[in-house]
C-alpha cells in the first residue's frame, strides 16, 4: 500500500479565505485610523489671546450660558452681526475645557456634512485551490463610513458650536433633534458597527449661533428645533466693553477709542440707514486711523472720511426719505457729539 503525500500549498497557490472576524478587525483598524485624521482636523483648543477683552457685561453672559450648559441643556446667541456671538461662544466653550467642534451654516449643507457619510470602498478577493483541480474565489466589497465632526462631538463629549446654523436648510439639520432632546443621534447608514444610533457621551454641550431670520440667508429655524435650546439674546455690547476691545484691537488711547465708539453709537441709533454699524466700525477707524498715523479729530479729512466709509454713511438708505449724510455733514455731527463729552 503506498501513502499519498500533498504538499503544503504555497502563498501564490493559495489566499486563504480572511475570516470574518479579521475582516471586521481590519476594517475597524482602518476606520479608526481615518477617523483619528479626522477627528484632529474637526478638534481646536479655543485660547484667549491678548485682544480679548473680559468686562462685566461679558462675564455675566458667559456665567449665564455656563449655567444653562452645564444643566444640560443647549443655547442659542443669537442676535445682529457685529454683537460677539462667535467670541463669546469660544469663550464659553473654553471655560468647559472639553475639546471644540466647529461648524459653520452652509446652504448647500445636508445631514451627511453633519453626522458622515460613505467614503470609498474596502475590496477583499480570497482564493482557495487547495485542491489543485479546483479553485474557489470569493470577493467582497464593503463601504467606509467616515464620520464628520456632529458624530465626532456626540462620541467624544465636544462641545459642538454650530456658527451662524440657520444658514444651513431646515431639512439638514434634523438629525439635531433627537440629539438635543434623547442624547441620541440616529445613524441608520453608520456600516461600520452595523449600529443604528449613538448615544451622546455625557460631556456633549452644544452651542448654536444665528443672526435674526430677516438677514440675507437666513432659513427660518424648524420650530422643534428652537424649542430645545434656550435663546441668550445678545444686543450691542455696553459702552465700557465697545471701548475696551477697540482699545485691544488698535492700540489707540483709551480716550480716543471713547470719542470713536460715542461717533458709532450716535450713528447707529440714526433710522433709515442700509448698515447698521457694530463694534467693528470702530475697530476699523481706530486701525486705520493709527495706521495712518493721524488724529481723532474732526477737522481732519480723513479721519471723517474713514468714518464716513466705516459708518457705511453713503450706502443707499432703505427709507427714501432719508437723506444720505455728507462728509461735511458728518463733520458737524461728531464735532456736536464731542463739544458734549
Amino acid at each position: 500500500m503506498t501513502t499519498a503525500t500533498r504538499n503544503a500549498p504555497t502563498q501564490t497557490e493559495v489566499l486563504a479565505p480572511m475570516s470574518t472576524e479579521l475582516c471586521d478587525q481590519a476594517e475597524e483598524y482602518l476606520r479608526e485610523a481615518q477617523g483619528d485624521v479626522s477627528q484632529r482636523s474637526a478638534e481646536i483648543r479655543p485660547e484667549r489671546g491678548d485682544e480679548f477683552v473680559l468686562t462685566p457685561h461679558i462675564e455675566e453672559l458667559a456665567g449665564r450660558a455656563l449655567a444653562y450648559l452645564g444643566a444640560g441643556f443647549p443655547i442659542n446667541l443669537e442676535g445682529v452681526p457685529g454683537t460677539g456671538k462667535t467670541t463669546v461662544a469660544l469663550y464659553v466653550a473654553e471655560r468647559i475645557g472639553r475639546p471644540v467642534s466647529m461648524i459653520h451654516g452652509d446652504d448647500q449643507f445636508t445631514s451627511a456634512d453633519l453626522v458622515g457619510s460613505d467614503r470609498g470602498y474596502r475590496k477583499s478577493k480570497s482564493i482557495d485551490n487547495f485542491i489543485h483541480s479546483v479553485i474557489k474565489t470569493s470577493e467582497e466589497a464593503r463601504q467606509l463610513w467616515v464620520d464628520n465632526r456632529l458624530t465626532i462631538a456626540v462620541c467624544e463629549g465636544h462641545t459642538l458650536i454650530y456658527d451662524e446654523f440657520t444658514r444651513s436648510r431646515p431639512e439638514a439639520n434634523n438629525v439635531l433633534l433627537s440629539v438635543l432632546s434623547e442624547g441620541l443621534l440616529n445613524l441608520p447608514r453608520r456600516r461600520h458597527a452595523d449600529e443604528g444610533y449613538l448615544r451622546a457621551h455625557p460631556e456633549f454641550r452644544a452651542i448654536f449661533t444665528c443672526n435674526p431670520l430677516e438677514y440675507a440667508g437666513v432659513h427660518r429655524g424648524q420650530d422643534a428645533l428652537l424649542d430645545r435650546m434656550i435663546p441668550v439674546r445678545m444686543d450691542d455690547f455696553d459702552r465700557e466693553t465697545e471701548v475696551a476691545i477697540t482699545v485691544a484691537k488698535s492700540g489707540i488711547s483709551e480716550q480716543d477709542a471713547g470719542r470713536i465708539v460715542d461717533v458709532v453709537r450716535h450713528f447707529r441709533e440714526h433710522d433709515g440707514y442700509s448698515h447698521r454699524p457694530s463694534v467693528r466700525a470702530a475697530i476699523v477707524i481706530a486701525k486705520v486711523t493709527a495706521y495712518l498715523d493721524g488724529k481723532c479729530d474732526p477737522n481732519d479729512p480723513a479721519f471723517v472720511r474713514t468714518c464716513v466709509d466705516a459708518l457705511g454713511l453713503e450706502e443707499p438708505s432703505k427709507d427714501p426719505h432719508v437723506k444720505r449724510l455728507s462728509p461735511k455733514q458728518v463733520q458737524e455731527e461728531i464735532r456736536k457729539l464731542w463739544s458734549k463729552s
